[in-house]
């Protein structure tokens, strides 16, 4: 039996090194390399020739989102499932529109994502619970895209930069929160946010937390909506 060719995609080496111990003694997958960010994942699929990509979404250089749209372009015949924190139809909707077979939040459990494997390399797309064809997929994109409108089509647009807790702190800052004010209210240490304000700066490429939170609030990562009902 020819095995299903798989990359790993992930900034994380401990993620990688257990993501291959759990593949390599799978009888019908083989890994074939890993790369630690968005150029690097261009050029492994580039050299290896992998039938399947897992694709971790927050990435450096290119993102997870970009890295899948220039692949899909270059390599149509290789599948890329996103395994991400952000888990939610809109993320969703947008990553099968730069080219994902399936997106997956990262707690999967290694037997559902080897299922997972199996299925994109047949051609089909998993969403949640739901394996579908290409005329599926088709239907539940228009449907997202009635229920969500305009999403921007630009690949850094819906994309979330930060991790779970650093959207959360930035929420507080929109609302007008101070670094103090924020440890009290999430039950953490003042020095814990100033290190995730610094590193939410430096993520967002930004001088100061004013600038974060208009960021935020125009790339919709924060809704006015949110901050004004608490």
């Amino acid at each position: 039996m020819e095995k299903i060719r798989v990359l790993i995609v992930d900034d994380h080496p401990f993620f990688r090194e257990g993501l291959r111990n759990v593949l390599s003694v799978t009888h019908d997958l083989h890994v074939v390399g890993e790369a630690q960010d968005g150029a690097e994942a261009l050029k492994a699929v580039q050299s290896l020739q992998p039938d399947v990509v897992i694709m971790d979404i927050n990435i450096p250089i290119l993102n997870g989102m970009q890295a899948t749209h220039h692949i899909k372009n270059g390599y149509p015949d290789v599948n890329v499932i996103m395994l991400t924190a952000y888990d939610d139809d809109e993320q969703i909707y947008h990553a099968i529109r730069n080219g994902a077979s399936a997106y997956y939040p990262k707690d999967v459990s290694p037997g559902d994502l080897i299922q997972v494997i199996r299925r994109v390399n047949q051609g089909n797309y998993v969403v949640g619970k739901q394996v579908m064809n290409q005329r599926e997929i088709e239907k539940w994109m228009n449907e997202a895209l009635e229920r969500f409108g305009n999403i921007p089509t630009d690949v850094e647009e819906k994309f979330i930069p930060l991790s779970p807790r650093e959207t959360e702190i930035l929420r507080l800052v929109t609302r007008g929160l101070s670094n103090k004010e924020v440890a009290y209210t999430l039950g953490i240490s003042h020095q814990t946010v100033k290190n995730h304000m610094t590193s939410i700066l430096r993520k967002l490429d930004v001088e100061d937390r004013t600038q974060a939170a208009v960021l935020a609030l125009r790339k919709g990562w924060v809704r006015l909506q949110d901050t004004a009902s608490e």
